[in-house]
């Protein structure tokens, strides 16, 4: 009896020496569960509709795509182990992983994501990120328009394990477009069965990537365990992952002080001076991403390119960055993000200003108001600013009404509603100026440009501009990168001096996770990946 106690202790032994090595020096934790906290409920988590950040944390571990991201932001296999290109740029074939399932043990094909595409293009379906596919597969646009029907789609499954996407032009981005949640698998049988109610319950949500749903409490929370048939499961160290809304971000910190969570997506606005010298959980990531307002061009006043004009350059940015949300962004003076790198050379080095600066130009921002026919400001409508509701959100409107009733000499009220019903309200047109901004999908401009075409699905400023939308095509089908590079300047050229939002600043995000949380990730896209994450002592 003793020599076993013995042996059995020798063995725990060796397996903490074991975890302690893989982990860095500490050991597992016995409990390898984090509790994660969100702050907006989102739209939808159904991955072929949603088109917003936060369904994305949740997305990005209930499921996979083809390809995916590893911590140093490279595009790596997902469900497919590999693919080629064919040699005119058109043709991509990928081949699946051997033995990939669902989370409840069937089979995936290559069939689900040639189905799971073909639903995102299918008007009925509602996607609002159909212009991820419409522009670049073969048939995508002409099927969305009712003109053929799916079989002359560039989407086939050759075989079980074999798919190809045929494209209309070289697209040299489409891998990484191919990493968003748009392009995840859905299962047929389930989506079929229960129409737009798959997502309501932890019964009929079935997934395909590390983890997969137990529970899920409406507006309240998300339980997910390890799901053991994703095919790299035996890598995957949490057994349960846990979401949670908090929605106001100072509640978040007092329950993270408290030890009641482990993490939470943004670190509130008046806490990061304080938080930035005495916590070593925060969390700062540079982003892929603008933070920029939205002004409703189809409606008085902001139909006026001067009036939107007067608007961004009344703006003190500094101040903004500085002062009120005193975080380390830079000042915002179009819509694509530095980060995109062409020849050694970043495609927004030596961009123009457009006539903004770090500070306010009050003179110069009175006289385009006048020049619009409101000499300091009078006759000028009444305006409502409109956000939803969050602290950093709050803040920052508070401060822009400020200075734009200070520097232009209007009269500005404010408004907020919850996310939902801020962005359905957004979505419909329903505003005069609203708090907005997009954080990048992929590595590249094109994931920024779209916003701005006409009648593009995302182009909630309703801004139109047919030489815009020409440049826009022309990107979209260049395979030479610097001459992609001298187009995207150009777009912007051409689409800002008609000024038709209102940026703001180039992010980073700030967020807690606790000390001894390790191998998780959140990448300048801000999808935040728990695939490899563990808690240690």
């Amino acid at each position: 009896m003793k020599k076993r106690n013995c042996l059995v202790t020798a063995v725990l032994l060796a397996l903490a020496m074991v975890m302690a090595a893989v982990s860095g020096g500490a050991a597992f934790a016995a409990d390898q569960h984090i509790t994660f906290a969100l702050h907006s409920i989102p739209d939808s988590i159904d991955p072929g509709i949603t088109s917003e950040t936060y369904s994305s944390a949740i997305l990005y571990n209930l499921f996979e795509g083809l390809l995916t991201y590893d911590a140093q932001n490279n595009l790596i296999p997902g469900q497919a182990e590999k693919w080629e290109l064919s040699d005119d740029g058109l043709v991509y074939t990928f081949h699946l992983r051997d033995g990939l399932k669902w989370s409840d043990g069937t089979p995936i094909t290559a069939e689900d994501f040639r189905y799971s595409w073909l639903r995102v293009i299918t008007p009925k379906t509602g996607s609002l990120y159909a212009d991820q596919l419409l522009p670049y597969v073969v048939g995508a646009q002409e099927f969305f328009d009712g003109k053929i029907g799916e079989d002359r789609v560039g989407i086939k499954a050759v075989d079980k394990k074999t798919l190809t996407v045929t494209l209309k032009s070289p697209t040299p981005f489409f891998l990484g477009l191919l990493s968003t949640y748009t392009f995840f698998p859905v299962q047929k049988a389930t989506v079929e069965a229960n129409n737009d109610k798959w997502t309501l319950s932890d019964k009929t949500y079935i997934s395909n990537g590390p983890f997969k749903v137990t529970k899920i409490n409406f507006n309240e929370s998300y339980e997910f365990v390890r799901n053991e048939h994703y095919w790299d499961a035996k890598n995957v160290k949490l057994d349960r992952l846990t979401f949670i809304y908090i929605l106001d971000t100072s509640t978040a910190l007092t329950a993270f002080r408290a030890r009641e969570i482990d993490g939470f997506w943004e670190a509130p606005a008046s806490d990061l001076p304080v938080l930035r010298a005495e916590s070593d959980e925060l969390v700062t990531v540079k982003a892929f991403g603008t933070t920029f307002h939205l002004m409703n061009n189809s409606a008085p006043p902001f139909d006026n390119p001067l009036v939107r004009k007067a608007f961004n350059l009344a703006i003190d940015r500094r101040a903004l960055i500085e002062d009120v949300l005193g975080t380390n962004d830079s000042p915002a003076y179009s819509l694509v993000a530095p980060g995109y790198v062409v020849g050694g050379v970043d495609v927004t080095e030596g961009r123009s200003s457009y006539g903004m600066a770090p500070g306010a130009l009050a003179k110069e921002a009175k006289a385009a108001l006048a020049e619009a026919g409101y000499p300091d400001g009078k006759g000028f409508p009444d305006i409502v600013y409109y956000y939803s509701t969050n602290d950093t959100y709050k803040k920052t409107v508070e401060a822009l009404s400020a200075m734009l009733e200070k520097n232009l000499g209007i009269k500005i009220t404010l408004k907020t509603a919850d996310w939902a019903v801020f962005y359905a309200d957004v979505q419909a047109g329903k505003y005069q100026i609203g708090q907005y901004g997009w954080g990048g999908d992929y590595l590249h401009p094109m994931t920024f440009l779209p916003l701005t075409v006409t009648n593009g699905v995302n182009n909630y400023s309703n801004y139109s501009n047919p030489e815009y939308d020409a440049l826009v095509v022309e990107i979209q089908r260049t395979t030479d990168q610097k001459r992609a590079a001298e187009l995207i300047r150009k777009a912007e050229d051409t689409m800002m001096k008609d000024y038709p939002i209102l940026p703001l600043f180039h992010r980073s995000y700030s967020y807690m996770m606790r000390k001894g949380t390790a191998g998780y990730f959140r990448s300048p896209l801000n999808n935040l990946y728990f695939r490899d994450a563990y808690v240690t002592d």
